[in-house]
């Protein structure tokens, strides 16, 4: 069976999403408005932690598609301050949100049983990572969340492939500027930083998701 990028349409679901006039959608998505929107129009849960637990209005799934943000906007007024990485978490609220993500990933496990029929994944980032560099500023949300996300697997047995050279199958940065540079940077680490007696690369066999190949690289 070929396997690679598979491109799916997910429909916009008819929950409340209200983009203020004359601000572009990498705007809003990046700002106290899109905040705002997902605290009073589909937020599901809010803790004295500030950890935010909300549906997700433009997703990647229709199954199930959820998100935890720590959101700090009201405790740290400055976006440069807020914690990006789990580390810079204080343990309380670590605490928490360990116990949250266990009891969301057990759901998960519980309502999608069989790999055959569903693809589970669960991921950590920060929205600045979305954030072009040609842009000015930064994010003012700029805050870490967890991502929780339910496939079909029959959905992507149907899909069809992507292009690869298509530079939108990922958001993640990888055709920046940034990244034009990490080959070198990881050549540079592995090569003077590290002591490895045994390094060799992994089959994209042994190391993708069947139908989507993922990850790729």
């Amino acid at each position: 069976m070929e396997y690679g990028p598979r491109e799916i349409t997910t429909p916009f679901r008819p929950i409340p999403l209200e983009v203020p006039e004359g601000m572009k959608p990498n705007e809003f998505f990046n700002s106290t408005e899109n905040l705002n929107d997902l605290v009073h129009n589909n937020g599901l849960l809010m803790n004295p932690e500030n950890l935010l637990l909300y549906r997700k209005a433009l997703g990647h799934s229709t199954e199930f598609d959820t998100s935890i943000i720590y959101n700090t906007s009201k405790v740290i007024l400055n976006p440069l301050g807020r914690p990006v990485r789990r580390t810079q978490v204080p343990q309380d609220v670590r605490h928490v949100w360990n116990r949250m993500n266990q009891i969301i990933i057990e759901y998960m496990l519980e309502a999608y049983p069989d790999p055959a029929e569903h693809l589970l994944l669960a991921g950590e980032a920060s929205l600045d990572a979305t954030w072009p560099l040609t842009s000015p500023g930064v994010p003012s949300i700029r805050m870490l969340h967890n991502h929780f996300i339910s496939f079909p697997m029959a959905q992507l047995r149907q899909a069809e492939m992507a292009d690869p050279k298509n530079p939108n199958l990922s958001d993640g940065g990888q055709h920046s500027l940034f990244q034009a540079y990490m080959r070198d940077v990881y050549r540079e680490f592995f090569d003077s930083a590290l002591e490895l007696k045994v390094l060799k690369p992994i089959s994209s066999d042994e190391s993708g998701i069947k139908l989507t190949g993922y990850p790729q690289g």
